[in-house]
């Protein structure tokens, strides 16, 4: 696990979490601005609507990290548990360090690999 304290108020997201996507309405109101970035790791399509993250692999995960306003941080990390499903153990909460070395949150996907769909790419908005 990682010391929440030193990752800062950051998250990495890939998927159904960014602008114009399902769950932006979410996230919207605590970005305070974000940029394009990438991180190691392999990106899959659950075949569910929603994509799957494992930081542990080899190859690029494309997405998009935001910065979150730090006087909320509390209240959209524990939203955004709630809504990745952190709670049950569908995804869970990392710390990763990008390809500009931010160390961010992010979540990676924490359920059965049955029925995943490698997305060489890694780019969820190109699948």
């Amino acid at each position: 696990m990682y010391e929440e304290g030193l990752i800062g108020n950051q998250v990495f997201c890939y998927g159904t979490l960014l602008p114009g996507q399902e769950r932006w309405q979410f996230l919207a109101p605590y970005v305070l601005d974000y940029q394009p970035d990438q991180v190691v790791g392999r990106l899959y399509d659950t075949g569910l609507g929603y994509p799957a993250a494992d930081f542990d692999c080899v190859g690029v995960v494309h997405g998009i990290r935001f910065r979150l306003d730090p006087g909320r941080l509390e209240e959209a990390l524990s939203l955004l548990d709630e809504i990745e499903g952190a709670v049950e153990g569908m995804y869970r909460r990392v710390a990763v360090t990008t390809e500009t070395g931010e160390q961010v949150h992010a979540y990676q996907y924490g359920g059965e690999g049955l029925g995943l769909t490698d997305l060489p790419e890694g780019n969820w908005l190109s699948r």
